[in-house]
């Protein structure tokens, strides 16, 4: 079984000192990390995404700022594709079908930021579009919301979004993942 690591914008913005501090984002980026170097060891293919908000009013991951960069316990090297985008969903104005079509993984497994939103909005296409998906539930954040005045803590919007995500991918750990791809 081949497997492809799709690592979703794990941008400085989200850590503390960025613009849009997620909860605990360091914890993921640890497993992402994990992930990412255990798919490495087993020379599986690995792909970033890097969300950039080219307006001039953008709150976050403007370009030229320190907050646009991946982070870089997860940094892309070598022949590792960077994919840009614009929208939450990874694949609405991007390449990243036609990269993940050419690579032909039998298994996309997604880590990242924000649950709530990029991770979930990419998941849920990726799965609309035939792709088999695992997500790494502790490779993942997301940030404090609020709702109709009620506030909703950053680890309940998480537990919601990959409990509602069990319908389009295989919700586990990265170091069930990274188990996984080195038994291949």
């Amino acid at each position: 079984m081949t497997r492809l690591l799709l690592l979703i914008d794990i941008q400085r913005d989200y850590f503390p000192g960025g613009r849009h501090p997620l909860v605990e984002p360091d914890a993921a980026a640890v497993a992402a990390a994990r992930l990412r170097d255990g798919f490495r060891r087993a020379h599986e293919r690995v792909v970033h995404v890097q969300h950039v908000w080219d307006a001039p009013d953008a709150a976050f991951f403007a370009p030229g700022t320190p907050g646009v960069q991946i982070d870089p316990r997860v940094a892309p090297q070598g022949d590792e594709h960077v994919v840009v985008k614009a929208h939450p969903n990874a694949f609405l104005g991007t390449g990243l079908e036609a990269l993940l079509r050419a690579a032909d993984p039998d298994e996309l497994v997604v880590g990242g930021m924000m649950s709530s939103m990029c991770v979930d909005a990419t998941v849920r296409a990726a799965s609309d579009l035939g792709f088999r998906v695992a997500v790494a539930h502790d490779a993942c954040a997301a940030p404090d919301l609020e709702f109709a005045g009620a506030k909703v803590p950053g680890a309940q919007v998480h537990a919601a979004f990959m409990a509602s995500l069990g319908s389009y991918a295989r919700v586990t750990d990265a170091g069930t993942l990274v188990a996984e791809v080195a038994a291949r």
